[in-house]
């Protein structure tokens, strides 16, 4: 029996348009809300990827600041950028698009944001709270993936969750979230040190796979019934696909996330959910 297919389409409109809702009631109130990104360089998929954020900020009715830096600006010319829209009362949520250029560096980039308006959620701050189960601003990957598992009733608590992958950016927010209180699931972090890696994949109620290697996981490596996150976005001569090889792994899976159609839309989604979340924050 062919799995359920979890739409990520599905979900995005459903967050999308709790987000323009949402937008709209701060605008009574006098409060505009604004997303702004910070790209350095001619990265294609890093433009696309900007491109896709500031037309859904748009439309759900924010206003939208599009920062282009050339590749060879210095870190500190980045990180004034960000300083810069830390103090600019019309910006909400700052996200800077990684990765960035050769001889910079990401994370200190990221670390100069205002932590209360960090759209994407990885501020070292922010990622404190959330060892700790508290804050509001989280990782957007992560969370857009607790949306689906919740918006599709996918049971966690004491369900095996197995996380191919273990990136600040997914991997380790992802553990953290499925671990905690109230969703309870019992969770294992693997990596390409982890051994017997498949025989673990085997074994999981809940696989997640975000390890970027293009259809790493086949049907073959998923216990009869479990529920597949498939994180990966992969570009190959075939277009593009994940981490999970859709095609044997539908059959196996009880459901399963499409790429694309799946993970990569919620993630867009929710680094709205955070901007406008910021900035009913900066209203209260």
């Amino acid at each position: 029996m062919s799995a359920h297919i979890l739409s990520g389409k599905e979900v995005a409109t459903a967050v999308r348009g709790e987000v323009a809702t949402r937008v709209a009631a701060l605008q009574e109130r006098g409060k505009t809300v604004g997303l702004a990104t910070v790209m350095v360089g001619e990265d294609p998929a890093s433009a696309v990827y900007v491109r896709s954020k500031h037309r859904a900020a748009e439309k759900a009715g924010m206003l939208s600041f599009d920062f282009h830096l050339p590749a060879d600006a210095t870190q500190e010319q980045v990180e004034a950028r960000v300083r810069k829209l830390n103090s600019d009362d019309r910006v909400d949520g700052i996200i800077v698009q990684l990765p960035l250029p050769p001889g910079l560096d990401g994370n200190e980039a990221v670390a100069a944001i205002d932590p209360a308006k960090d759209a994407d959620g990885l501020h070292p701050y922010n990622l404190g709270l959330l060892v700790m189960e508290r804050g509001h601003l989280r990782p957007a990957t992560p969370s857009g993936i607790m949306r689906i598992l919740d918006h599709y009733n996918i049971e966690t608590a004491g369900k095996l969750a197995v996380i191919m992958g273990r990136s600040f950016l997914v991997g380790k927010p992802m553990a953290l979230l499925l671990g905690a209180k109230g969703v309870d699931a019992t969770v294992v972090q693997a990596h390409s040190r982890t051994q017997n890696l498949f025989d673990l994949a085997r074994r999981a109620d809940i696989l997640v796979a975000a390890i970027g290697r293009p259809r790493f996981i086949s049907g073959d490596h998923i216990k009869p019934g479990a529920v597949v996150i498939d994180v990966g976005i992969n570009r190959t001569d075939d277009g593009l696909v994940g981490d999970v090889d859709f095609a044997s792994a539908v059959d196996v899976a009880s459901a399963i996330t499409p790429v694309p159609g799946g993970v990569g839309l919620m993630t867009v989604a929710s680094l709205l959910a955070n901007t406008v979340r910021a900035a009913e924050h900066a209203t209260d």
